[in-house]
């Protein structure tokens, strides 16, 4: 539980130092529309973001060791490094706009927009966590993973043992399909032969009734 407490302090700070290096920079910019010094400031934003840095890069680490030791699942790690990833991004965005001193780019704008994390709004961070994982320990998750894989398992089996009875309906139907097509096809043989005795007993009778009357 500790870890994962620690990895929820550090995502809020981090989303935090990110919010204020914005002010900051939204200040400095202010400054120095007014002609005011800015020097202190911006000697307090080129810390802040290394700062953020250092923080984003904790955070990468704590989130690789927690999926290579199965603290949390592999969709879970995914959707968190997609906040990391955010967090690169914006920490990019906050380097780009401290580069650009004087401005106040739309950039500035959106870092403030998203900003970190505020009070009542919950952790993007636990969002994925369920009742059933929380303050489970390393050994607990391991169980509740062995669990699940075997019930997967046992569905899958139970499907390949639907579609292996399935194929072999297919294949009995398809035998039967083939029996009674040569069922059909002796019986159109069979009517064939017929109609061809049929024909010639026809012109036999003709033929003998032609020399009955001529015979008359």
């Amino acid at each position: 539980l500790a870890p994962l407490v620690r990895r929820l302090s550090l995502y809020d700070a981090t989303c935090q130092i990110a919010q204020e290096i914005a002010e900051k920079i939204q200040e400095r910019n202010r400054y120095q529309r007014n002609g005011e010094s800015s020097a202190k400031l911006n000697v307090i934003i080129r810390a802040s973001l290394q700062n953020l840095r250092e923080k984003i890069s904790q955070l990468k680490d704590l989130l690789l060791r927690a999926v290579s030791t199965h603290q949390i699942t592999q969709l879970e790690g995914d959707r968190r490094q997609n906040l990391v990833d955010d967090l690169l991004t914006r920490q990019k965005q906050l380097q780009t706009s401290y580069k650009n001193e004087g401005t106040e780019p739309d950039v500035i704008r959106s870092s403030l927009m998203t900003g970190g994390v505020k009070r009542g709004v919950t952790n993007p961070w636990l969002l994925e966590e369920s009742e059933e994982t929380r303050g489970l320990g390393f050994d607990d998750l391991r169980q509740q993973q062995r669990r699940i894989i075997e019930e997967q398992d046992a569905g899958l089996d139970a499907l390949s043992s639907i579609i292996s009875r399935q194929k072999q309906m297919g294949q009995e139907i398809g035998n039967e399909l083939d029996e009674q097509n040569e069922i059909i096809d002796d019986l159109t043989n069979l009517v064939e032969n017929t109609d061809d005795k049929l024909r010639n007993q026809t012109r036999h009778v003709k033929m003998v009734d032609k020399k009955s009357t001529s015979c008359g």
